[in-house]
């Protein structure tokens, strides 16, 4: 009786690896939107990030809407001096600069659903 127990080629039995893409084996008209598509960009840490952005516009706009009302509406102790405008300027820079950031940012989390979309031609 031999103990031979070798394998041929235990990595590759082990952690196959296939030279197909996933969506090739896709049945046709199936519709991959799950969490777990791997080009779903979902899975991007830079999507979340730009989503949490988006979100963080917010602030950034009503530091506009404060320095745009403090500066029609006198008498109150923001309105003193140049704070008004300054108050504006920040706004709108932290605006833009944060509204930038955002759409770069989804943009860029969805670079392999482009890919994918080109790839195959699907809408999903």
């Amino acid at each position: 009786m031999s103990d031979n127990h070798a394998v041929a080629d235990y990595l590759e039995e082990t952690y196959p690896d296939f030279s197909y893409k996933i969506q090739d084996g896709y049945i046709e008209g199936y519709d991959p939107v799950s969490f777990g598509a791997p080009h779903s960009s979902l899975l991007r840490i830079s999507t979340w990030i730009g989503m949490g952005l988006i979100l963080g516009i917010l602030p950034a706009v009503g530091t506009v809407i404060w320095g745009l009302s403090s500066g029609m509406f006198w008498g109150g102790s923001s309105s003193e001096g140049n704070q008004a405008q300054i108050t504006l300027y920040v706004g709108i820079a932290a605006t833009i600069i944060v509204s930038v950031a955002a759409v770069a940012l989804v943009h860029f989390g969805r670079r392999f659903y482009r890919q994918y979309r080109q790839e195959t031609g699907r809408v999903n």
